[in-house]
């Protein structure tokens, strides 16, 4: 890890452990170089030649002469629109004058040793020997705007972290900023494939590929919200990448509102990549003397592929994006009451689940959503954060009271942002929620959304929280967004503003969380937004972990938890068992491949215990101590995907996922492959781990289910496992699973 400026040849080196990423200065100009393998040294010769081109790419007055010069075709590390680059710009700002168009010069620079966290926004974190920082001084020489472009990189890690800050220096006059993408890398060719995390509620992130062509490819948010159906991710593959080679860039956004990644081919065959908040809805009036900043772009390059990039992202989230005391804690196993009771609860109901629970093993009691206001379902009561005593007439600390005597933690639903017309706090505060001047606001679940971007409704709501927390001893919240917001549009803000909501939202709740999760450093926190609704970043800046999926069907969530393990680790993916027949879609799977599908992240239970079998809880009694066992290496480990619907090409129409976890020191090992139905005279599935020592022994425990590949005990050398491989039958059964512990011997 280093930074290095060669004043003599003009050139920024950042370097990480595998890779250099190059900065040109070029007359005043910030180009960019180039995203290469680890260099020796650089001598500038590889960088794009320069060439003439047509009188339609212009070139700067400052450069007659030297016609091969045109912003249209050069390499740009911040592109700016107006002045003769056509192709899309990093930054869009009209000054006072109306004129749309900027354009920087380098002025100075700094190196420092670690990375400062960012004001009002999520970020990543290091300390002095674990990251150095490079900032960029651009300046207008036209114009008062002036740019920090800021490069983070680390020890230990092929990332680089971005983010840009934007300063109007005029002493009397605004600017309106448009656009102001985190990050933008122009690539020599577009020899890629654009890999997308999309889908829709209770079916999100699913791994989409597409090759690159002439013209944009991007994926967005226009909900004011991350979402389910794009994750504020993208990652350029070479063509010829693979899950465990290959060259992969990947680009994520610690941000939870409306974003926009993007590549664009232009007429010579480059590629602009570039991610950010998203142009659309959003402007922000820039005062005089005032600075805006970019939410964080996490940039990762490997050479292993795509699995190596996610290897990547795991740990350095892990490590340097969650925080506090559950950072490096396993998680406790859960049972929520939801898809038990749903509203229908009472105190006897919930510990006589509490009583199955605790007897099964299980760490943590949640009481879901119907606990407040008078809230029997979802037409009311959000915003009244007090105890429904009809309900619970002895309030909720002789719920927490009864968990926690039980030996188990306690854990509460909550939906802070969210507000219903049936409402105490409606009636109250009737301006507090986002809306657009006389209009009628548009309902989602029969609800509306808080205006995050007051300071007054964000004081009410910490409040709020905070007084349930301590009078009831909580352990645990699980925070839900179960709405787009719409309306977007504030009563406390002027009309030149009101295209700043959105943001200024974000900011409101960051800054919400922040005050929380510093003043109850024990309790953790879940992030849910109608399951994976804002699975990003930023949310698990303050909350280290997030409901996946509202979706519960175990084949469902094959797809969703490989597509969510792209960017994030396993130890932020909450997943559970629940009934089958599955509540959601209606499948019927066996509690073993629910239970194996479930433990591919933090773990828990969603379903009556009491209406089931004793065969049924003796099975899970069985679940919860094999997890107990290999929690760590799951939520710790490094990932594998050893069948995706990326690396499929199968003859039969059985839909394979196969995943592997290894324990830091390769000592141990968890490999779980699953299947959505049974073929007739199916091929064998030849199933490769990998990550393992080559030399050592390894001894195989299978899960006793559906004939494994081998006898219980078999040791076996790491280096057979990975170049010889397991070779597994396609079970008759409709969906099922296998389960294999490998432990060095």
């Amino acid at each position: 890890m280093s930074i290095r400026f060669d004043s003599g040849k003009h050139v920024f080196l950042l370097e990480t452990p595998s890779s250099t990423y190059v900065i040109r200065l070029y007359e005043g100009h910030v180009l960019h170089g180039g995203w290469f393998h680890r260099l020796p040294d650089w001598s500038g010769a590889c960088v794009t030649p320069s060439c003439e081109r047509p009188s339609f790419s212009p070139v700067p007055e400052e450069f007659e002469g030297k016609t091969y010069f045109s912003p249209d075709v050069m390499q740009q590390e911040f592109p700016v629109t107006g002045r003769g680059d056509f192709r899309v710009p990093a930054i869009e700002a009209v000054d006072a004058s109306g004129v749309n168009g900027a354009e920087f010069r380098y002025v100075s620079h700094t190196i420092g040793k670690g990375k400062k966290p960012l004001p009002g926004l999520p970020s990543t974190y290091a300390d002095e020997n674990e990251a150095e920082t490079l900032e960029l001084e651009l300046a207008d020489p036209c114009g008062p705007l002036r740019l920090t472009l800021s490069y983070t990189v680390w020890e230990g890690f092929d990332a680089v972290c971005r983010h840009v800050r934007v300063k109007n220096t005029s002493e009397s006059e605004s600017v309106s900023l448009r656009s102001v993408m985190s990050a933008s890398i122009d690539f020599p060719h577009y020899r890629f494939k654009m890999l997308q995390l999309s889908g829709a509620h209770v079916r999100e992130r699913r791994m989409i590929t597409r090759d690159l062509c002439p013209g944009m490819q991007a994926v967005e948010s226009r909900r004011c919200m991350s979402s389910h159906q794009q994750n504020p991710f993208m990652a350029l593959l070479e063509t010829n990448a693979t899950e465990s080679t290959g060259e992969v860039f990947g680009f994520s956004l610690v941000y939870s509102g409306n974003f926009i990644a993007r590549s664009e081919v232009d007429q010579f065959g480059t590629c602009r990549a570039q991610i950010g908040i998203n142009p659309y809805n959003f402007s922000w009036k820039l005062e005089a003397g005032q600075e805006f900043c970019t939410p964080e772009a996490v940039l990762v390059r490997s050479e292993q592929g795509l699995g190596g990039m996610s290897r990547t992202y795991h740990e350095l989230y892990r490590r340097h994006l969650c925080r506090g005391e559950w950072r490096d804690k396993v998680r406790p196993i859960v049972i929520n009451n939801w898809e038990a009771t749903y509203f229908d609860f009472n105190a006897k109901k919930l510990f006589a689940l509490a009583d199955t629970a605790a007897s099964c093993g299980m760490e943590l009691f949640v009481l879901d959503d119907g606990w407040f206001g008078h809230r029997n379902d979802d037409r009311s009561s959000l915003g009244d954060w007090f105890i429904f005593k009809d309900k619970l007439p002895e309030g909720l600390k002789q719920i927490s009271d009864g968990i926690h005597e039980r030996g188990m933690k306690f854990g509460l639903w909550f939906e802070p942002e969210m507000i219903s017309p049936d409402s105490e706090l409606f009636r109250a505060h009737p301006d507090w929620c986002l809306h657009a001047g006389e209009r009628k606001p548009t309902l989602g679940r029969h609800q509306l959304v808080l205006d995050m971007s007051r300071k007054d409704v964000v004081d009410y709501i910490e409040q709020a929280v905070s007084s349930i927390i301590t009078e009831s001893g909580l352990d645990y919240i699980k925070w839900d967004f179960n709405r787009c917001p719409s309306d977007v549009a504030s009563a406390s803000l002027p009309a030149d503003r009101q295209m700043e909501v959105s943001h200024r939202f974000y900011l409101g709740l960051y800054d919400l969380l922040e005050r929380l999760v510093a003043k109850f450093p024990q309790v953790l926190f879940e992030s849910c937004s109608g399951g994976g609704g804002r699975f990003d970043p930023g949310m698990l800046h303050y909350m280290p972990q997030t409901w996946t999926s509202d979706n519960t069907d175990a084949l469902s969530r094959i797809s969703i938890q490989l597509g969510t393990g792209v960017v994030y680790p396993a130890s932020a993916m909450s997943c559970h068992v629940s009934a089958s027949p599955n509540h959601q879609i209606g499948r019927m799977t066996s509690l073993s491949m629910r239970g194996h599908v479930a433990m591919a992240g933090t773990f828990g239970y969603e379903l009556d215990l009491n209406r089931l079998s004793a065969e049924e809880i003796a099975g899970i009694k069985a679940q919860v101590e094999l997890y107990k066992q290999i929690r760590d290496v799951v939520q710790f480990g490094d990932l594998y995907r050893l069948e995706t619907p990326l690396s499929s090409n199968r003859l039969e129409a059985a839909s394979y996922g196969a995943w592997q976890y290894v324990s830091r020191d390769r000592k141990r090992s968890v490999v779980t492959v699953a299947w959505s139905f049974a073929e007739a005279n199916a091929e064998y599935l030849l199933l490769k781990p990998q990550g393992l020592e080559a030399d050592a022994r390894y001894a195989i425990r299978c899960s006793p289910e559906n004939n494994p590949p081998v006898p219980a005990g078999t040791c076996v050398s790491g280096g057979e496992l990975m170049y010889c491989g397991l070779r597994i039958v396609n079970q008759a059964a409709y969906g099922g699973s296998l389960l294999f512990i490998l432990e060095k011997v």
